[in-house]
């Protein structure tokens, strides 16, 4: 399979995304491309899961390529997106001597994305960094340049905007990922169609089952289909003035359950997976989706395994003030992501917050 590679646009900071089986193998040639030179070290961030299958080829296809890299392992889950692991590589970034024309690789899912992107951001002031992400779910955090560690009271409230150099996507990595990770990633597929494109959900439909079990063709198809949507929006709008937001779909309901759950209940994708059904349930409710977007929603996200109910256990309640506290609240009011129709969603503020409680309460798991 030969790689595609589409392109985000940004002016002199437009970058590619490279999508293509044992691209892993060629990132030494792609940083050169990149204009990421040998002359200044790297360090490559990564999880024990990750470290345990890539790490080692990674660091020796860069040793023969004349790049010298160290390597900063995290523990592997949300949990590491804290100012603790922050600081400790920080610490090991220095010690490594990483200089203002070194990069940083993120090697990794999306945690490890946002942590590096992160460390990246804000060391020296900022320095480069690449993206090779290794998980389905990252298709989506991977692109963009948001970086970013959570605060007990919030996820990503800690953070900036920091444009990766390039993105390489192997898709040879994701065929060792354990099935919740790839439903997941399809939660950020089906959000991409959701928002932006009904023939892409269409055909999400109709190849689920060749998707479910990762045939490679319409794996990278999907990707790049995904990755196109997000690129396009993020070339409108970098830094989430306007556009940009409608990405968020489903997200204010989900980074909430994640808050309010440790991080440890649902992943991210099985948390918007749910969020996105609760937007479409509230929007048919107060008259702007058209009927019919929530059972829809409901099926695709069915076909990929995701939960499609939130956890009763949670307080309504104790959800809707979590939901306050998510950068896209604007004025104390809540602003979120509701589809109009599938492919079509907008921005809407004052909801009802009885309206929203009511709706948890019958959408909550039986």
């Amino acid at each position: 399979m030969s790689a595609k590679s589409l392109t985000v646009e940004l002016g002199e900071r437009s970058y590619p995304i490279v999508i293509g089986n044992g691209l892993l193998q060629q990132v030494p040639t792609l940083l050169q491309e990149a204009s990421i030179s040998s002359a200044s070290k790297l360090l490559i961030v990564t999880d024990e899961n990750v470290a345990a299958g890539y790490l080692d080829s990674l660091r020796e296809v860069l040793r023969a390529a004349g790049y010298q890299a160290s390597a900063s392992v995290i523990a592997a889950g949300e949990q590491s997106k804290s100012l603790a692991v922050y600081e400790r590589i920080m610490t090991e970034a220095i010690q490594a001597g990483l200089d203002r024309r070194s990069a940083v690789l993120a090697l990794g899912g999306g945690v490890v994305g946002d942590l590096a992107g992160f460390v990246a951001a804000t060391y020296m002031r900022g320095i480069d960094f690449v993206q090779l992400p290794t998980t389905l779910l990252a298709h989506d955090s991977s692109v963009g340049g948001k970086v970013a560690i959570n605060h007990a009271l919030g996820k990503n409230l800690i953070g900036a905007f920091h444009q990766p150099r390039v993105v390489i996507y192997d898709t040879a990595a994701l065929q060792t990922l354990p099935k919740c990770e790839v439903a997941a990633g399809f939660a950020e597929v089906v959000k991409h169609g959701l928002i932006a494109d009904e023939s892409f959900v269409d055909w999400l439909q109709e190849n689920a089952e060749s998707l479910w079990d990762l045939d490679s063709e319409l794996l990278a198809k999907a990707i790049q289909r995904g990755c196109a949507v997000k690129a396009a929006i993020v070339s409108e709008d970098e830094t989430e003035q306007g556009q940009r937001a409608l990405l968020n779909l489903g997200h204010t309901f989900g980074h909430a359950f994640e808050a309010l759950s440790h991080y440890s209940t649902l992943n991210h994708g099985e948390a918007i997976a749910i969020g996105m059904c609760l937007a479409a349930k509230v929007a048919e409710r107060i008259g702007f989706a058209e009927k019919g977007v929530y059972a829809r929603t409901e099926r695709v996200l069915r076909l990929y395994h995701l939960p499609t109910k939130w956890p009763g256990d949670l307080s309504p309640e104790a959800v809707l003030d979590a939901m306050r506290r998510d950068k896209k609240t604007i004025g104390g009011k809540l602003a979120l992501v509701l589809p109009r129709a599938i492919g079509q969603v907008e921005v809407v503020k004052d909801i009802d917050e009885d309206l929203i409680i009511s709706v948890m309460k019958e959408e909550a798991e039986a």
